[in-house]
């Protein structure tokens, strides 16, 4: 944990404004701080990430420490004329505004794009919602669930796995990559404003962005006019691509071309394996066989260990990874020496684990520079830098 009062990162000098709730605006916000900005976030006493039964101090839940760090809390009710206009002074200082609140509530509270460029024509307004605001769709609240239910990953969920109730997958995944969206939105957005002076709008629907995420690989035959083909990526919807058993646990044995088959079938002592047919040709079609191929893998994987496959793996160039286990996570050497998840002294919440930054910059290093804070931690703070005209 670095110093509060100075950031080294490539966004230092930025301010940006988290005027948003739960996950997805929060999480981008954090990702910009983590870079080096200085986010405000403008508190709302409902955010449900303040909630939860996991907690040492009220509001401090796990997932409000993690999207909710390298901020300053300010505590205003939006609904209140006198502090609603420190709010807009505040907002006129920023350089990023990213808020997920409804277009109808922005309006009336004098919050929406057009109000704030009129005073501030240098903001990045980043908003984000569940679908786009011009379509029939743009007044329903949206979940992660029910997004992944619209883009399509649910229809794929069901389809690779062959089963009649698909389950969500076991993630905020809707709202991280909307998240992702918005943080890389936003700052090609700053690009431009250091180059003109001007700010924008810019719009990230949840719905929308999921669904060009899926696309990318799965529109596959629907891509031609007329179809050539069905939807899915045959390696991903392959029934077979799965975790495999070894000796004393599980990995992720992915062979991709004949040559890995071969030299995989060898390693596990059966190399009469290595001379079926299927494997002869210049590549292995994945649609046809892989199934089929897949009860093979796991027919010869339990004769080494975990340790022993991820050796042979790396000699072969054949795609490995061992299945890490997040209660295990800390322990993990990898986790350990990237420092993935070290533990911090947090002022109210003691020692807890802080999730490491993923990237790193050689001359303008990301931190973790504040912890998650109370809410309404920084108000005065903040409040008196605004009287000062900071």
């Amino acid at each position: 944990m670095t110093s509060a009062d100075s950031s080294s990162g490539p966004l230092a000098g930025v301010r940006v404004i988290d005027m948003a709730t739960v996950v997805m605006g929060p999480y981008a916000a954090q990702i910009l701080g983590d870079l080096g900005a200085d986010v405000i976030k403008i508190e709302s006493p409902k955010d449900t990430v303040r909630h939860g039964t996991l907690h040492r101090t009220p509001g401090m839940t796990p997932l409000n420490l993690n999207v909710n760090r390298n901020k300053r809390s300010v505590r205003l009710d939006l609904k209140d004329d006198a502090e609603r206009a420190e709010a807009l002074e505040l907002i006129g200082t920023a350089d990023v505004l990213i808020t997920n609140m409804r277009i109808g509530a922005l309006r009336r509270l004098g919050m929406d794009y057009g109000s704030l460029a009129a005073a501030n024509p240098r903001l990045v307004y980043a908003h984000a919602q569940g679908f786009r605001p011009d379509s029939d769709r743009a007044g329903l609240a949206a979940y992660d669930e029910t997004v992944q239910a619209a883009s399509g990953l649910l229809d794929l969920a069901q389809r690779s796995g062959d089963i009649g109730q698909p389950v969500v997958l076991p993630s905020i995944f809707a709202d991280k990559v909307a998240a992702l969206t918005i943080a890389y939105s936003a700052l090609a957005a700053l690009v431009h404003q250091r180059a003109t002076g001007q700010g924008q709008l810019v719009e990230v629907p949840m719905a929308d962005t999921l669904l060009a995420f899926n696309l990318v690989e799965h529109l596959q035959g629907r891509l031609f006019e007329p179809p050539e083909g069905p939807t899915g990526f045959a390696l991903s919807m392959n029934k077979g691509h799965r975790a495999r058993p070894t000796k004393d646990g599980l990995a992720m044995i992915i062979p991709y071309s004949p040559q890995n088959f071969r030299d995989l079938f060898c390693a596990a002592g059966r190399p009469d394996l290595a001379e079926d047919p299927r494997l002869a040709g210049e590549f292995v079609d994945g649609r046809r066989d892989g199934e089929a191929l897949a009860e093979l893998i796991e027919s010869v994987t339990p004769a080494l260990t975990t340790a022993e496959w991820i050796e042979v793996c790396a000699k072969h160039s054949i795609p490995v990874g061992p299945v890490l286990k997040l209660d295990e996570a800390a322990d993990d050497p990898y986790v350990r020496d990237g420092h993935l998840l070290d533990v911090a002294e947090h002022p109210s919440e003691g020692s807890y684990r802080v999730v490491g930054v993923p990237m790193s910059f050689s001359a303008t290093p990301a931190t973790v520079r504040r912890h998650a804070p109370l809410p309404g931690q920084h108000t005065e703070e903040v409040l008196a830098e605004l009287r000062r005209g900071e």
